[in-house]
C-alpha cells in the first residue's frame, strides 16, 4: 500500500507584497492569482489548485493583512480572518530581502491565536534577491517571532524549493479524496479572474497614489453573435476622483489603450479565445468608504 491520498486547504499570509501570489502561481504552475509590485493587489480569496498523485492542495490567496484605515481595509482584514479559520495549514510569508518589522509581528500575534489548532509554516520568500547567509539570518530572525510547525526558504522566481514547500504543506493536510475534479486550476468564476487581470494591467505603471482606488467590474462576457472564435468583454474601471480618471486615461486615452492591450493578451490566454475588450473608466466617489458602493463593486 502506498501513502494515503491527502487533500485540503492552505493559505499564505504576510504583509502586502511578501510574495504570496507569486508563490501561489509557482505552485499551481499557471497564473491564477494576480501579481503586481503594488501593495493590496489581491482582494478576492482566489484559490489555486495543486494536483499531485498523492494529494490535492487548494491554496486560498488572502489579501495582505494590515492595520485598516478605511472600510475597505476592514473588509479585507475580515476576509483574512475568516479564511484562516477554515484552512488546514497556514504559510506565513516573509521576504528574505526585508527586515522583519512591526507589520510581521502584528500578523504573528494574530496567527498565534490559531496556531494551537492549525499548523503555521514560516516561509522565507524571494531568496533569489539575497546571499545565502542572509537567508540563514532571516530564518533565525523568523524563528524568534513565533513558534512555527516548520520553517522553509523558497524562491518562486527561480523555482528554488517550490516543490519542497508543496511537500511541507501537503504533509499537514488530512487524508481524503480529491476535492476538485482533475485538471481544474481554480474555482473562481472566469468573470472574477478577467476583472482581476484588467485591474492588474491598470495597476502596472500607475503612480503610487492610485493602487487602492481602482476597482473593476465585468458587466458582460459573451461570445460574439455568429462567431465561435471571439468573446466580447465589456468592463468598467472605477476610480474615486475625476483627477484619477485622467491618470488612467493618459494623454488622448493612450494609457487606457495600453492597459486594454495588455489585459486582452492575458484574458485571451485565460479563456483560450480571441477577445474584444471594451473598457470604460467611471468615477465612483470615495467608493472605499461607502458600504453601498463596496457591495456593488463586489466587496
Amino acid at each position: 500500500m502506498g501513502e494515503p491520498h491527502r487533500s485540503g486547504f492552505a493559505c499564505f499570509v504576510g504583509r502586502p507584497n511578501a510574495g504570496k501570489s507569486t508563490l501561489t502561481n509557482a505552485l499551481v504552475g499557471t497564473k491564477v492569482a494576480i501579481t503586481s509590485s503594488k501593495p493590496q493587489t489581491t482582494r478576492h480569496a482566489i484559490r489555486g489548485i495543486v494536483h499531485r498523485d498523492d494529494s490535492q492542495l487548494v491554496i486560498i490567496d488572502t489579501p495582505g493583512l494590515h492595520r485598516p484605515r478605511t472600510l475597505l481595509g476592514q473588509r479585507l482584514n475580515d476576509v483574512v480572518h475568516s479564511t484562516w479559520s477554515e484552512v488546514d495549514v497556514v504559510g506565513f510569508c516573509v521576504p528574505a530581502n526585508e527586515k522583519i518589522g512591526p507589520g510581521d509581528r502584528f500578523i504573528a500575534t494574530e496567527l498565534a491565536k490559531i496556531a494551537k489548532r492549525t499548523p503555521v509554516i514560516g516561509i522565507v520568500t524571494k531568496t533569489d534577491l539575497v546571499k545565502p547567509e542572509q537567508v540563514a539570518e532571516q530564518l533565525l530572525a523568523l524563528q524568534k517571532v513565533m513558534d512555527f510547525a516548520e520553517l522553509i526558504p523558497v524562491s518562486a522566481v527561480d523555482g528554488f524549493q517550490v516543490e519542497e514547500v508543496a511537500d511541507v504543506l501537503v504533509a499537514k493536510l488530512p487524508e481524503g479524496p480529491q476535492l476538485y475534479p482533475g485538471g481544474e486550476l481554480t474555482d473562481e468564476p472566469e468573470q472574477t479572474l478577467v476583472a482581476e487581470l484588467i485591474r492588474e494591467s491598470a495597476l502596472e505603471g500607475v503612480r503610487d497614489e492610485l493602487p487602492h482606488s481602482i476597482a473593476v467590474t465585468v458587466e458582460e462576457m459573451l461570445p460574439r453573435e455568429g462567431r465561435d472564435d471571439l468573446i466580447d468583454v465589456h468592463a468598467f474601471l472605477y476610480v474615486e476622483r475625476s483627477s484619477q480618471k485622467g491618470i488612467i486615461l493618459g494623454h488622448k486615452g493612450e494609457r487606457l489603450r495600453e492597459v486594454g492591450a495588455t489585459a486582452r493578451k492575458h484574458i485571451e490566454a485565460l479563456l483560450g479565445s480571441k477577445v474584444y475588450l471594451d473598457l470604460h473608466v467611471k468615477v465612483a466617489k470615495d467608493w472605499q468608504r461607502d458600504p453601498k458602493q463596496l457591495r456593488r463593486l463586489g466587496f
